[in-house]
């Protein structure tokens, strides 16, 4: 089912055109307050738009042109939400929670529970089908909502954080559940977690300030981020500016040499990106000697555990944040804590250039 989306919102600085194509699952990331949950709700009609207009598998859902007004409301859209809180009905069994998203359309009661009892099945509840929703745990609970949402034969399933609030232990199993379920479903998933993106979705589109700023393959989109945030969840240091032979120069002179990917694409003076990872970088307490490097001079402004390492945030001065991996004796070695200036050492051949 392909979706056809343009709307703006002035209230809440919104301005975004989106396709779908029919079977496509596209991730939605951004900071808190990019308009992502504004995004899933202007879809699910819950939040109505200045203007714009919505198609999905050529059926209207909105139009607030100037000379057509249409609006098609919520429980006729044929779009199911999902939520972080799975809003089952507590007085109702999780059957018939599941059952009644067909039943409300219409559907007999036998048909309705065959219908929930196979969706309970598919997401690995059908054991729970007897009891109340207050007799589950957050995961069980979560799994009946996607049963629930998936069958009322929804034509776009919309995700809003469905793992936010799950244990760490759960999650993974609920991941592995949507994994298979939205095979080749026409799917938005608002997420802050990279995992989710990399498994459940083919494209990732990222939004700032109520804008989309990057949309891409996913793969392809984490191993070259083009806003920065995509680059700090991909685990990745980005530098954007202009191209100058190999180099990316900022608008405020920061220059950082590397390897330029892209051909013909890229030409001098045009929009390039620098992107490198954390751990080609290296921490010295003074500039180092030897083969050709990019040698900056910043402080450190925050140290991260991340696993074996120690993540090490530093700043320029002129508000490049620049992250370096080490390991914990390193880190006891060269004495390293917040406050402190030192010197950040990259290898021109550790830097990947490329059109912005």
């Amino acid at each position: 089912m392909s979706l056809s989306f343009t709307a703006t919102l002035a209230s809440r600085g919104f301005e975004v055109a989106l396709e779908v194509q029919p079977g496509e699952r596209v991730a939605v990331l951004g900071q808190n307050g990019s308009g992502k949950s504004t995004l899933l709700n202007l879809l699910a009609g819950t939040v109505r738009p200045d203007a714009g207009s919505a198609t999905l598998d050529g059926r209207v859902l909105f139009d607030l042109g100037e000379r057509a007004h249409t609006w098609v409301p919520p429980h006729r859209r044929g779009i199911a939400l999902l939520a972080q809180d799975p809003l089952l009905f507590p007085h109702l069994s999780v059957i018939d929670n599941v059952a009644y998203a067909q039943r409300v359309s219409g559907a007999p009661k036998a048909g309705a529970r065959g219908a929930a009892e196979r969706w309970l099945d598919e997401v690995g509840a059908v054991e729970f089908a007897g009891r109340r929703p207050g007799e589950l745990s957050g995961g069980q609970a979560q799994r009946v909502a996607i049963a629930r949402a998936l069958a009322a034969e929804p034509r776009l399933l919309l995700l809003d954080e469905p793992m936010a609030a799950l244990d760490i232990a759960v999650a993974p199993l609920l991941r592995r559940v949507l994994r298979r379920v939205l095979s080749d479903r026409t799917t938005l998933l608002v997420t802050h977690d990279v995992l989710d993106a990399l498994l459940l979705s083919d494209r990732l589109v990222v939004m700032e300030q109520g804008r989309i700023v990057e949309s891409g393959p996913t793969e392809e989109t984490l191993r070259h981020p083009r806003a920065r945030f995509t680059a700090r969840l991909a685990g990745l240091n980005l530098v954007r500016g202009t191209l100058d032979g190999s180099a990316v120069v900022a608008p405020d002179g920061f220059r950082l040499d590397g390897t330029r990917k892209g051909g013909e694409e890229l030409a001098d003076g045009g929009p390039a990106a620098a992107v490198f990872s954390p751990s080609d970088v290296a921490v010295y307490p003074v500039a180092p000697a030897g083969s050709p490097r990019n040698n900056l001079a910043v402080r450190i402004v925050e140290l991260e555990p991340q696993g074996d390492l120690v993540r090490v945030r530093c700043d320029d001065h002129h508000g490049h944040v620049i992250a370096a991996d080490v390991t914990p004796v390193s880190v006891a070695e060269l004495d390293l804590y917040p406050g402190r200036d030192v010197v950040l050492s990259i290898k021109a051949a550790s830097v990947t250039v490329y059109p912005a």
